[in-house]
């Protein structure tokens, strides 16, 4: 069974729930965002593992007070998120490329992958015009503790470009 919790009217994100319940009570959780994590429970989960999940939970909401606020994620509009292919994929990500600062890979056509976990859909395909939206978006989740494993800077300082 899964289980959604949105963690956000504590003022916490998913990532820092997550962090804390597997740091402070031993408690893994399969996935989170920035205001949710999902939970799973199935057949070999019983009343003793189903209570510590439930205490673990209880003590993240008394501890959530003591953990610093969560960093906004700057979430684009539906239609932000749906760029424009420029050119073909296989084309943009084995051509000619450039590695240039985030800010100014804006409006070029990208030549890498970047796809935030989760949900694990990308949110950059090679050959795709990158907007302005869809950065911040990518930046400001990163900041946020969202995991961005594809990209050739890891830290999206720089988004590798089709160069031509």
């Amino acid at each position: 069974m899964k289980i959604v919790v949105d963690v956000s009217e504590l003022g916490i994100s998913g990532y820092q729930a997550v962090d804390w319940l597997r740091a402070e009570r031993h408690v893994n959780v399969a996935l989170a965002d920035h205001r949710r994590m999902s939970l799973a429970l199935t057949h070999a989960d019983g009343p003793e593992t189903t209570r510590v999940l439930v205490d673990a939970l209880r003590a993240l909401t008394g501890a959530a007070g003591e953990l610093p606020r969560a960093r906004p994620v700057a979430l684009p509009a539906p239609h932000e998120l749906r760029l424009e292919m420029a050119m073909l994929p296989r084309d943009a990500f084995f051509g000619r490329t450039e590695q240039v600062p985030a800010d100014q890979a804006v409006g070029r056509v990208a030549a890498e992958l970047i796809t935030p976990y989760p949900p694990g859909v990308p949110a950059v395909l090679p050959g795709e015009v990158i907007n302005e939206a869809v950065v911040e978006y990518l930046r400001s989740g990163l900041a946020a503790g969202m995991g961005i494993p594809d990209p050739t800077d890891p830290e999206l300082k720089t988004i590798k470009v089709h160069a031509g």
